[in-house]
């Protein structure tokens, strides 16, 4: 795309067609070459195209509003299966929460990057075939196969998610890049609506209630619930037609909450040795533990995946280093820990999810930090330590169909 932009630079036809084949990219190489550009009059239109934005909130063109309602629709009447089909809740939400928000989303873009109609039939198979598995699964009590199922299932939508996100290029390691950081726009616009859907709730009930009308049960039931099902669809087709929303917000609240994080994690790590509680014989402790390193490790990956896209900030860089360094050291207690637990009292299903988990996470993050280290020596760019985060999602992928899947029938649905 580089070498094309360049040796094209005065043939507005042949740029258009590039930028049609692919903005994302166009816009992204374009931006990355700009400043030895600026001479140039088409490169200076091309600028203030691609970087213009509207102060007027798009609300897209009407196929796309109908088929984000019909949608958000079907996905609150599957959000009501309970009452519709006389099933208990209790059997219900756990084992089927992400369907009422993944497939959703993975339609919507079907939709809108226009899949090819295999790739829409692999998608509905994988799953209708993940659903139909679920909810098969024996309702044996404390079964951990069953919780862990439920766990990675939805992370298992995510990944079908990300493969509708991707369109034509599942392949390329920028489109995950990009999917990473979709879903940090998403976090943040969906925060926002769910805070905004909050205070107007309360004042709807408390309007009603001063006139004699008590509709918390009814708000709840049909309202309430039709509108969580579709927060994470309207989110998303706000943050698609308007990428001005959150698009300067994510990379604020990334850099931002990272040195944070880091001077947490360092502080937590000096009190734990103090409080004199380990991970080694303390479970739940364990499991806090293990959280906090996912927890952390998603920030890591969201703020490289802010990063790439912007100016390399040598600050910023050593923060991420630092991070990533105190996380691999994190990661090596808590594998360390559940080592020791399973030579002490034997391997389980949960020991076994967690340890493979950790050992993947641990060679993730020491990929990352040596790639960090590169940049920092001036040896590779930042966008190196993105393509190192996406090329390994797959990774995950495939654990995360082991333990969905595997998991309940190599240890008896114990």
């Amino acid at each position: 795309m580089k070498d094309e932009i360049l040796s094209n630079l005065d043939n507005p036809g042949y740029l258009e067609k590039l930028y049609r084949t692919d903005k994302p990219t166009f816009k992204r190489t374009f931006q990355s070459l700009y400043p030895e550009l600026k001479e140039n009059t088409l490169a200076g239109f091309w600028n203030e195209r691609l970087n213009f934005t509207s102060e007027e909130l798009s609300w897209g063109n009407s196929k796309d509003l109908f088929f984000v309602i019909v949608v958000s629709l079907l996905a609150g009447i599957f959000a009501k299966t309970p009452v519709l089909l006389n099933v208990t809740e209790d059997f219900f939400y756990p084992r089927n929460i992400g369907f009422i928000v993944f497939p959703a989303l993975s339609a919507y873009f079907a939709w809108k990057n226009k899949i090819s109609v295999g790739r829409i039939t692999f998608m509905t198979c994988a799953v209708l075939l993940s659903l139909v598995f679920i909810n098969l699964l024996p309702d044996v009590q404390n079964s951990d196969t069953l919780i862990l199922s439920c766990i990675h299932l939805p992370l298992f939508l995510w990944a079908v998610l990300g493969f509708a996100f991707a369109g034509k290029k599942v392949k390329d390691v920028e489109n995950r890049l990009a999917y990473l950081r979709y879903n940090g726009d998403l976090i943040v616009m969906t925060a926002l609506i769910l805070l905004a859907s909050g205070i107007m709730t309360g004042v709807t009930i408390g309007l009603f209630n001063l006139i004699g009308f008590d509709i918390r049960k009814y708000y709840f039931e049909y309202v309430a619930v039709f509108w969580l099902s579709a927060v994470p669809l309207v989110a998303t087709y706000l943050t698609q037609a308007n990428p001005q929303l959150v698009g300067k917000v994510s990379p604020v609240i990334a850099r931002i909450f990272s040195p944070l994080v880091l001077v947490m994690l360092v502080i937590y790590l000096v009190a734990m040795v103090y409080s004199g509680k380990d991970p080694y014989n303390d479970r739940e402790f364990l499991l806090i533990f293990n959280a906090l390193l996912i927890g952390v490790m998603a920030i890591i990956f969201f703020s490289v995946a802010e990063t790439s896209k912007t100016k390399e900030s040598q600050l910023g860089t050593w923060v991420l280093f630092l991070l990533s360094l105190v996380t691999v050291i994190v990661n090596g207690i808590a594998l360390s820990a559940i080592l020791f637990r399973i030579s002490e009292y034997g391997i389980t299903p949960n020991r076994a999810a967690v340890l493979g988990g950790n050992v993947l996470i641990l060679i993730n993050l020491l990929l990352v930090t040596v790639q960090l280290y590169k940049v920092l020596s001036k040896k590779a760019e930042i966008r190196g330590v993105g393509k190192v985060i996406s090329s390994y999602l797959p990774i995950y992928v495939i654990w995360t169909l082991i333990v969905t899947f595997l998991f309940p029938l190599l240890f008896g649905f114990k």
